[in-house]
């Protein structure tokens, strides 16, 4: 069962990744990227490593994809 999971996982993280390199608009895909850290999240408590997928989750779904969005907003001349 424990295998099952994984290979699900994995497989949903390997179609998340290519949909982020995919993706050519960058605002499109910080949320693209949000979506594929949730997804690493979950591929690392199947594996589990509770603490690097708490890690994953603030990190890599929350905080890297705000500054991304902050910082286009700023590059694109949005309001401060």
């Amino acid at each position: 069962m424990n295998a099952v999971l994984l290979l699900i996982a994995l497989a949903f993280v390997a179609v998340a990744g290519t949909i982020v390199v995919r993706t050519e608009d960058p605002a499109r895909q910080a949320i693209t990227l949000s979506v594929f850290s949730l997804l690493l999240t979950v591929l690392f408590v199947v594996l589990q490593a509770p603490d690097v997928a708490l890690s994953e989750l603030v990190v890599g779904s929350a905080i890297v994809p705000l500054l991304v969005l902050l910082t286009l907003r700023k590059v694109r001349g949005g309001k401060p």
